[in-house]
């Protein structure tokens, strides 16, 4: 008789080497998983600056220079805990050491701790300092950066207990100007042309009486491009049989009156025998010498100036003489400005490139800078007659003007290759570089070091240079205060205890 109970299930065997194996292989995944991501973090990270005003964010100039170094550097730190620059320092260092790429070494060390090895720095390098400083050593060479060097103290008032304060942080240019002249040794040598009542740049002794009154007006661009390892010299054209080879650039700057023809011939041998000029004009000065010099490279300077009509008003308009242009970036010198705007004040006449009347020669002409849309070329510039200056702002329609040329003749049109040519670059205005119109965005310190590092074969230099970071003081009137005063006595407590009798009510309820 059959049975109608169940056949119990054979009980299934478990496979102990397999789940070893799918385990010890799951293991080895989850471990190879993750030695990947450290590793891909580790080499491919990205680091972001979320501070207010970029404070760990080093510059383009600086960021380029570091990557471009041929050998190795390195800086060793002498400074104090209690120095107040020390986490700024610090900080610094460690965004140079990221930018450099293994080509900076830094060594801290503590005066006060380790004695012996501070004693043993300072002998080999032969610095006697009781201040707090960085001693930058590369190929045998050495210099020293002192903390007064990278900062701005504001002492306070001892009289109420105000201690120093650091207003503006400048270690960035500090250190690299330190690292350029490091890195390149001899100095660079721009000669600047005078005779034709140019700018000085003469600086008055410390003592001299009035000094403030005698400080030239271009103060600011010099002490800028000094520190990219370069050097000023005056240069009278009327002194010299030939302009000397130690000059890698001549710089001419807003001449009032026009060159001689021997002064011409001795800027045409210059130019002839790969010479460097950095020419600013001066469009209100009568210049026909120097502008047929210009003719000949296939440069007309107009004779005209660059207007723009803007409104005041609902039917108010006004006559604009100061130019507002765009740095072009199809071009090593403003590459890095692209599209960014600048003033140049005191008006400019337009630049009219003829490149096909010197193709044959070998000379490449590019704009680098043109006039925003609205400005025309007003011929009759000393007109006041506003009816003519509508009907010729119409008449322009479209057209935009240029006001700054570079000028190469022989070498390559290829950035990529390095090969011996003139160079020149040309700019319809000259006040815009002087200190009363260098601006705080300064565009024309970054455009005028651009200029100058493409005409010295320094393209790796060429870039947006730090700004100086500065202490944010809000200065309230007694509106202000008073109503400050309201918002802390009144209105803060007044938040919370609306909350509470809304909490309060629905409970209540």
């Amino acid at each position: 008789m059959a049975s109608d109970e169940p056949i119990p299930a054979r009980p299934r065997k478990i496979h102990r080497i397999r789940i070893g194996l799918n385990v010890l292989v799951q293991v080895t995944i989850l471990l190879v998983i993750a030695v990947m991501v450290n590793y891909l973090g580790f080499e491919h990270y990205r680091r972001w600056d979320l501070s207010r005003d970029k404070k760990f964010t080093l510059s383009d100039k600086t960021k380029r220079f570091l990557q471009n170094i041929p050998g190795k550097a390195r800086i060793t730190v002498f400074f104090l805990p209690n120095n107040p620059l020390i986490d700024d320092v610090q900080g610094m260092l460690t965004e140079y050491q990221y930018a450099a790429k293994g080509k900076l070494d830094v060594e801290n060390i503590n005066p006060e701790r380790n004695l012996s090895r501070a004693k043993e720095l300072l002998d080999k390098y032969k610095v006697v300092t009781g201040e707090d400083l960085l001693i930058l050593d590369y190929d045998g060479r050495n210099k020293t950066v002192k903390a007064s060097e990278m900062a701005e103290v504001d002492q306070g008032n001892p009289m109420i207990g105000e201690g120093p304060r650091i207003t503006a942080f400048k270690g960035e240019q500090a250190l690299t100007s330190a690292l350029m002249e490091l890195v390149e040794g001899k100095k660079n040598t721009i000669g600047y042309v005078l005779g034709h009542k140019e700018p000085p740049i003469a600086e008055p002794p410390p003592t001299a009486m009035q000094a403030e009154a005698m400080i030239s007006p271009i103060h600011v661009l010099k002490t800028f491009i000094e520190n990219e390892n370069i050097a000023f010299q005056e240069l009278s054209l009327f002194d010299v049989g030939v302009i000397p080879a130690d000059f890698k650039t001549v710089l001419i700057n807003g001449p009032q009156y026009d060159f001689s023809d021997r002064e011409i011939n001795l800027l045409r041998d210059y130019w002839e025998k790969q010479g460097r000029i950095l020419l600013l004009l001066d469009p209100s000065a009568k210049t026909p010498k120097l502008n047929a010099f210009l003719f000949e490279l296939g440069l007309k300077v107009n004779d005209d100036r660059l207007m723009a009509m803007v409104k005041t008003g609902i039917q108010e308009v006004a006559l604009l003489r100061d130019v507002q242009a765009r740095f072009l970036g199809d071009n090593p010198i403003t590459k890095r400005l692209a599209d960014a705007r600048g003033i140049f004040p005191g008006g400019a006449c337009s630049l009219a490139l003829e490149p096909e009347r010197v193709h044959s020669a070998n000379v490449r002409l590019q704009p680098l800078v043109q006039a925003e849309k609205g400005y025309w070329a007003e011929t009759d510039y000393n007109s006041s007659d506003q009816a003519k200056f509508q009907e010729d702002a119409l008449k322009n329609g479209d057209a935009i003007h240029t006001i700054a040329v570079s000028i190469e003749k022989g070498g390559s049109a290829d950035e990529r290759v390095q090969a011996n040519s003139s160079r020149m670059v040309v700019v319809s205005n000259a006040t815009f570089i002087q200190d009363a119109a260098i601006s705080q965005d300064q565009q024309a310190l970054d455009f005028t070091s651009g200029a100058v590092n493409w005409l010295l074969n320094r393209e790796q230099l060429i870039g947006i240079a730090p700004k100086v970071t500065q202490t944010l003081i809000f200065n309230l009137d007694q509106n202000a205060l008073r109503n400050l005063r309201w918002l802390i006595l009144f209105f803060m407590p007044l938040v919370p205890a609306v909350l509470g009798c809304v909490v309060w009510w629905r409970r209540r309820a």
